[in-house]
């Protein structure tokens, strides 16, 4: 199993191994990022933002799980672990009785009369906190047990599992969030998570001017995001529960087994967008496998998918995407992009938004799985140009538009977590 937080390899293994280098020979790049000291500096940035508190950035009054997942290594050594488990305890407070879990929270008192329309979701436990739920995605409850793992791996505090939350553990709420999604959001047909339609891993499906939430207008689908994150939750639940395994690691395997056959694209090497269970919002005319999904590919890799030959093809895909985009980061989220007028969600024009807007929060996961895939160079030269803009732009944001204009949430913590994680694995990987 991939673990997360495995030990680098040693730097001769990894010369031995690895296209980029040779032991005993120091290539001008390694040299180069030796020199280079925009990794300090992005990491002090980095570790200052993360400092500054725990919502995701200055856009978003709430703490989401989602982001939450990403920066909690760095959260982890710069916050008190009291912190980190307080903030994950109420994501487990919230918890509803059918397992799922809420994307974010907000505390009660920042609301007008304590109450609000979107922010519906309360539980005595956590008497002062409202959350919510954004019922498009499928993601909440594999983040949720991945930063769980990571905060427990960074920590060493295994104790964390038992503790209570009302009648039941931590570990065992976790599990009760991986029922939820085998209950609800399992297609028996194909074997698979399924979500509503959406671009890669986002959150706004075509149906709706926001279009957030679930409902009779919405088109189901099955695709690689969702199914790659619940593989590294999985794995992640059974590393921490082990004697669980014998009733999740067949979940497992079928879902992996699953994804492959009918998610992977063989002949053009590359992921499907979606498979539709009651039909495409899209048009006919459209060739929506003409797509190219960079966020669900890179976390596909991070649930040990893709072998390593696919990893450079995924990547040499990646970067002539950008180039033919003429965007600036392997960011990209998608290329091509789905047509002018195919969201009612005004935001997601063509290379807006999550239709084609650059995003270092899943750059930066690609990043690490370059790394840890024996791509160190190939990782150093795709990152540099997500350092520099940092640098140039003094400051995280949530996404740069196709000419490298930050836009979005600025003090985006998310790619402030991710950044400092590559960073920090590719200096381990070279001594």
């Amino acid at each position: 199993m991939k673990n997360l937080f495995f030990a680098i390899a040693s730097s001769a293994l990894l010369f031995s191994c690895n296209p980029s280098g040779s032991k005993g020979t120091q290539n001008s790049w390694q040299a180069d990022m030796k020199k280079d000291s925009s990794f300090q500096l992005v990491k002090d940035m980095a570790t200052n933002t993360i400092k500054s508190g725990f919502n995701a950035g200055d856009g978003y009054g709430e703490v989401w799980i989602r982001d939450y997942n990403t920066f909690i290594n760095l959260a982890t050594q710069v916050h008190p672990h009291e912190q980190i488990k307080d903030q994950l305890l109420i994501f487990l407070k919230l918890q509803g009785p059918d397992g799922n879990i809420a994307d974010g929270f907000v505390k009660k008192a920042s609301l007008k009369n304590g109450t609000s329309d979107y922010y519906t979701i309360t539980n005595v436990l956590a008497p002062d906190y409202a959350g919510h739920k954004n019922t498009v995605e499928t993601d909440q409850e594999t983040s949720l047990i991945q930063a769980v793992y990571k905060y427990v791996n960074a920590s060493q505090d295994t104790s964390f599992l038992s503790t209570k939350v009302g009648n039941s553990s931590v570990k065992d709420k976790m599990e009760n969030a991986l029922q939820f999604l085998m209950n609800e959001r399992y297609n028996k047909t194909y074997g698979l998570l399924w979500g509503a339609t959406t671009v890669d891993w986002g959150d706004v499906q075509p149906e709706h001017d926001w279009g957030v939430h679930l409902d009779e207008n919405s088109h189901i689908a099955l695709d690689i995001y969702d199914n790659a994150m619940f593989l590294i939750a999985l794995d992640n639940y059974i590393e921490l529960v082990p004697e669980k395994a014998s009733q999740w690691k067949p979940i497992r395997d079928e879902i992996a087994t699953n994804t492959m056959k009918h998610l992977w694209d063989e002949k053009n090497q590359k992921f499907i967008p979606h498979i539709y269970i009651n039909g495409s919002p899209f048009s006919s005319d459209f060739d929506e496998n003409q797509i190219y999904y960079h966020g669900g590919t890179a976390i596909a890799i991070e649930a040990n998918l893709l072998s390593k030959e696919q990893i450079k093809t995924a990547l040499d895909k990646m970067v002539k995407n950008v180039k033919d985009s003429g965007a600036a980061t392997i960011g990209l989220t998608i290329y091509p992009t789905y047509p002018a007028g195919s969201f009612k969600n005004k935001g997601m024009y063509p290379y807006g938004y999550q239709n084609g807007g650059d995003w270092t929060w899943f750059g930066g996961r690609m990043i690490q799985q370059l790394v840890k895939n024996g791509y160190e160079k190939e990782a150093y030269e795709q990152m540099k140009p997500m350092l520099d803009r940092v640098i140039k732009n003094k400051g995280f944001y949530e996404w740069y538009t196709k000419d490298n204009k930050p836009e979005g949430s600025g003090t985006f913590r998310g790619e402030a977590g991710v950044l400092f994680d590559a960073i920090s694995l590719l200096e381990k990987s070279q001594g």
